[in-house]
């Protein structure tokens, strides 16, 4: 018996393990290929899949049938027992959501963010405010529901959606040591910058076709696997799809080829995690990634760190150079470095420096705690994000298009989501520090355009663990430490101050 239900959780979990797939492919294709007119359509079928997921999830025998496994499996079994741990967490989060409300809330997720699309390219806040207020109101009927069941404080359970284990005090304390550290530091590097020479910028025209073809070639070297995956464009990047059929989104602009080039890089560091999750256990709860705490690491680890360093440029630089048929010392690999390390105040999350980077994403974990606990209205927004942004980076928007609408995010619901960005950012300085001290030979490699042996550790160190660990208990294993801040300081000030 034991032994059978065990087998009957597992087909279980395969059924809503194709369920999350068809639905994947079908918001990658709203963001990419689907024509305007197919919103509406594409809304109602997201929701029904939606509806049959939860049901699905939501299926009463499923703890009765891992308590009946649990005895049949080998103490020393860690991937049947983490599979068991995570169907049941899986479980008690999608129980605490009544039927209709998981419809209501795929609705009106679907709706708002149509209405963002257009939005923002008419810089037009008050077109979307009515439903941001409605997928608001949602989120803290999903978050008290959630609180209720789980036995956590509201915002904590939204967390925990995206990061199991993670809560609002952990954050809390890391970004006040971030808040204490990065506005002196920024005013460090931003008086450095003045006495070195000024980054060229290479001027285009960059026409979008020899933007692709070059992010291929990246994405070859990076190791992405385009028999399983495909390159497209979107308004907003994005990784979508399945491990075995990875979609990477990007959005290019013919007067900066460096912005859809890291944009390629960062999605591809989340497509190869995908990828590299455990093929035996995919359809498996255990065979997911981590959370997005982990999954943010991985593509920052390649975005910031093994792409902006100086042996990655030095490999990109004739391959640009080519690619645009560039000449002059704008392409030179001393000026290349200056324009890929260049810190600046700038408005646009996905666009910043690794160093004022968390100082965007901390603005918004502060909006969105203050929107779910309603003492900050929809209609204010546009107000509090531009106060909040001089005051954090210094910079105010002169339109929404460029402030609260920039973001999908939270006009498709995704509340709790945004403190992992950093989260990830901290992560991504302990593993590639631990990466290098593990496989010395990985800068020189990269240098080469080799990717190899830094996918290969990340492969052993945190990919195809999947979600047999916890997060902390990940980071521990592959860097000797827990989260924390002292390895991304440590990197700012090496590579920013040379100390």
């Amino acid at each position: 018996m034991t032994a059978t239900a065990y087998r009957a959780l597992e087909a279980k979990f395969r059924k809503i393990a194709s369920l999350d797939g068809a639905m994947a492919v079908l918001h990658w294709d709203s963001a990419t290929m689907m024509p305007a007119g197919g919103a509406e359509t594409r809304a109602e079928q997201l929701a029904t899949l939606a509806e049959i997921r939860h049901q699905a999830m939501t299926d009463p025998t499923i703890p009765d049938l891992a308590a009946a496994a649990a005895s049949a499996i080998d103490v020393a079994d860690g991937w049947r027992h983490g599979n068991l741990r995570e169907a049941l967490r899986q479980w008690r989060h999608a129980n605490a959501l009544p039927p209709d409300l998981v419809v209501r809330r795929s609705k009106a997720n679907s709706a708002c963010e149509m209405a963002w699309r257009s939005a923002r390219g008419n810089n037009d806040f008050k077109a979307v405010a009515p439903l941001l207020e409605t997928v608001i109101a949602i989120a803290v009927e999903v978050a008290a529901a959630k609180a209720a069941a789980l036995g956590l404080a509201p915002y904590d359970a939204l967390l925990d959606s995206y990061d199991p284990d993670l809560r609002g005090a952990e954050v809390d304390r890391l970004f006040a040591d971030l808040k204490n550290f990065l506005p002196g530091f920024l005013d460090r590097v931003l008086a450095g910058q003045t006495k070195a020479p000024a980054a060229i910028v290479p001027a285009g025209p960059f026409r979008q076709a020899d933007q692709r073809a070059l992010a291929e070639r990246l994405l070859d070297a990076l190791g992405f696997d385009r028999h399983h995956g495909r390159l497209d464009v979107s308004h907003h990047p994005f990784t979508g799809g399945v491990p075995a059929d990875v979609r990477i989104t990007t959005r290019y602009d013919e007067s900066n080829f460096t912005r859809s080039l890291m944009a390629v890089i960062h999605e591809t560091g989340h497509a190869l995690y995908e990828m590299g999750l455990p093929a035996e256990w995919r359809e498996q709860p255990v065979g997911s990634a981590r959370g997005m705490t982990m999954h943010e690491s991985q593509s920052l680890l390649m975005e910031m760190h093994a792409c902006r360093s100086i042996e990655f440029l030095s490999y990109l630089a004739p391959h640009a150079r080519a690619a645009f048929a560039g000449t002059g010392a704008a392409w030179e690999i001393a000026n290349l470095k200056r324009v890929y390390l260049k810190v600046e105040r700038g408005l646009i999350r996905v666009d910043a420096d690794e160093v004022t980077y968390p100082l965007h994403v901390i603005l918004r974990y502060d909006l969105e705690r203050a929107l779910l606990a309603g003492s900050l209205m929809v209609a204010d927004l546009p107000q509090a994000w531009r106060e909040g942004l001089g005051r954090l980076v210094g910079v105010v928007p002169p339109d929404d298009k460029d402030g609260c609408l920039q973001d999908i995010h939270w006009y498709g619901g995704d509340f709790g989501y945004f403190p992992t960005y950093t989260l990830g950012a901290l992560a991504a300085a302990q593993l590639y520090a631990a990466a290098k001290r593990a496989v010395p030979e990985i800068p020189a490699a990269i240098g080469a355009g080799r990717f190899v042996p830094l996918v290969g550790w990340l492969r052993a160190n945190v990919h195809g663990v999947g979600s047999r660990l916890s997060t902390q208990e990940i980071l521990a294993a592959a860097t000797g430490a827990p989260l924390g801040t002292e390895a991304f300081k440590r990197h700012l000030t090496a590579r920013y101050l040379g100390e």
